[in-house]
């Protein structure tokens, strides 16, 4: 797995857009730009690709730590940074869990007016 690879799926998986990853690359003083950034999000066979070397994704997940734990002098809560970014102020989660309600009527399929007719 390719430094690019691990970079796209924490990307993904922590929903960040290149605004965010270049706000964590700046809290350790690593100035990127959102083009140089976008070449490690692109196909390898792709002619702009770049390979992203070991000192910018070490300087994201520094940044990352930063981002997320804070520093020793002011600690953060992951979870609730991460509420923060994303619009929600609660320590919920931002989904409601679906309740089966009985007093809903059965859902019947539909009869249609045409069954016998073919279609032209």
């Amino acid at each position: 797995m390719s430094n690019n690879d691990i970079f796209k799926k924490l990307r993904v998986a922590l929903m960040l857009r290149d605004d965010d990853i270049v706000g964590i690359l700046e809290l350790v003083d690593f100035k990127i730009s959102k083009s140089e950034l976008g070449a490690f999000f692109r196909k390898e066979d792709h002619p702009k690709y770049m390979e992203c070397g070991d000192q910018i994704l070490r300087n994201f997940l520094n940044g990352l730590v930063i981002y997320l734990r804070g520093t020793k002098e002011n600690p953060k809560n992951p979870g609730e940074v991460l509420l923060k970014e994303k619009g929600h102020t609660s320590k919920k989660p931002p989904f409601k869990k679906r309740r089966f309600d009985s007093k809903k009527p059965d859902i019947t399929p539909v009869k249609y007016k045409n069954k016998g007719k073919p279609r032209t």
